[in-house]
């Protein structure tokens, strides 16, 4: 089985930006949004991604993911998918380790999270003092839950 283990951040302050990389534009669509399972469409720059995750614990997730063609996900897109999102994605390596940089758009804005996969949940990974509270075992910030329930309309938005 393919999995993805995975912990999320918010960030305490903006000291990640001087050694991010160039941000790349995600959009993403989804065709199901459930904590059991997700599937997920998305796009960055011509490609195109088929995504489906299913819940193994907090943490660690199935992930089966398939490139598909972009116009394949264009029309998903627009005719399939009830829920989507776009944000800004940065890279910030830190002492051996890769850190997502997530900076959410339109209804999701401010929301910025990092994410880190790691190659098991028991892995020590580095605190660098730009990362923040863990929000991992927090499903209200995962992605799915976002597209269908923007960060711009909690009422006890952090």
């Amino acid at each position: 089985m393919s999995v993805e283990i995975e912990r999320r951040f918010l960030l305490a302050n903006d000291n990640w930006r001087n050694a991010a990389s160039l941000p790349k534009i995600l959009r993403q669509g989804y065709l199901n949004v459930e904590k059991e399972r997700t599937i997920r469409v998305r796009i960055i720059d011509n490609q195109a991604w088929l995504t489906l995750k299913g819940y193994i614990s907090d943490v660690t997730r199935s992930e089966f993911e398939y490139e598909i063609p972009l116009e394949h996900a264009e029309q998903m897109m627009d005719t399939m998918c009830p829920f989507k999102m776009e944000k800004r994605r940065y890279l910030v390596e830190y002492q051996g380790f890769t850190f997502e940089i997530d900076e959410y758009f339109g209804e999701n804005a401010p929301l910025v999270v990092a994410e880190l996969e790691l190659p098991s949940e028991h892995t020590a990974y580095p605190r660098p003092d730009w990362l923040g509270r863990e929000i991992t075992s927090e499903g209200r910030f995962t992605n799915a839950y976002l597209s269908k329930h923007p960060y711009s309309t909690w009422e006890d938005a952090v």
